[in-house]
């Protein structure tokens, strides 16, 4: 979870109880923390440039254009074209107990940059193009953005002559991992909706109903008529992961559902999902959840419970 640095309060006046205003400033970015201490609803809020916008305590209610209103936590994240208005609820917020989110707003010369690199470098199969969203992108943050967020945190808001070089290398990097997820999630997309005239959401789509069988990149790549390289590196760009970390991630959503149905044991869940190791399972799954599989259902239970 996100959290603000003590050069941040160094400089931060608190001037208004809703969406506090704190501004950090350099060549290609810019970074608002927002803080409201108070609950409050429909506060407008919009950008001249694309946003990420990630929350980093407490809770909102994001009403956004495309969207069904949605509950944003620490951990979220979401992408927002230029100009496009945000309309907020603070439900939970108190005087000491402040809702805050960061505001990251990128120069429209740093994005072409970072799209033109991806296109030259790491081009997507069949010829199509990277590119910024033009719609309103909600997601969850994995490590990786996590830990790049918290480190801009810092650099945005620390007094070095060279802040504006640390904080570019990172921008790049986190708009790479963002456009990344963006297109897993599209790929994702497509296969719910059955679409799979794409090589890659084909194999998206074969690897989520064969979770349970042995799954390897000789059989997946022969069945994207790719080699086994074309198929790793063009699967890695596009997603963000490769071949087994997706095939990992999927069988633990698999073993979440299971659990969380309460019906079935967690050696059940785990013979259910595609692992071959149950102490494997178990590793994986604490490591990647937080919680051992049986804290994870006996967690569950008790929600469905109250």
């Amino acid at each position: 979870m996100l959290t603000l640095t003590p050069d941040h309060f160094k400089g931060r006046k608190l001037q208004t109880l809703v969406e506090n205003q704190t501004t950090h400033t350099l060549n290609h970015a810019e970074m608002h923390i927002f803080e409201t201490h108070t609950e409050a609803n429909q506060v407008l809020l919009k950008f001249k440039d694309p946003v990420l916008a990630s929350m980093i305590s407490g809770k909102k209610v994001m009403h956004l254009n495309g969207l069904q209103p949605f509950d944003f936590y620490p951990g979220e994240s979401v992408v927002l074209p230029a100009n496009e208005l945000m309309c907020i609820d603070f439900p939970e917020a108190r005087r000491h107990n402040a809702t805050q989110c960061l505001a990251l707003t990128f120069a429209n010369d740093k994005l072409l940059q970072t799209i033109t690199l991806l296109n030259e470098r790491m081009p997507k199969q069949d010829g199509k193009e990277w590119n910024m969203t033009d719609y309103n992108f909600h997601f969850s943050n994995d490590v990786a953005i996590e830990h790049i967020l918290q480190r801009l945190l810092f650099i945005f808001a620390e007094n070095h002559p060279s802040k504006d070089i640390f904080a570019d290398s990172l921008m790049q990097e986190l708009l790479i991992r963002i456009l990344q997820t963006e297109s897993k999630d599209l790929h994702l997309q497509k296969t719910k909706g059955g679409c799979t005239n794409d090589r890659i959401s084909f194999i998206i789509k074969y690897i989520q109903e064969h979770l349970t069988e042995d799954l390897n990149i000789d059989q997946l790549s022969e069945k994207a008529y790719m080699s086994e390289s074309s198929f790793y590196r063009i699967f890695k760009n596009e997603i963000g992961q490769t071949p087994n970390e997706f095939i990992i991630e999927e069988r633990l959503k698999l073993a979440e559902t299971l659990l969380s149905q309460n019906k079935l044991s967690v050696k059940e869940a785990y013979l259910s999902s595609g692992f071959n190791s149950f102490s494997y399972f178990c590793r994986i799954f604490k490591k990647k959840r937080n919680l051992s599989p049986s804290e994870f259902k006996e967690k569950n239970r008790r929600t469905i419970t109250w």
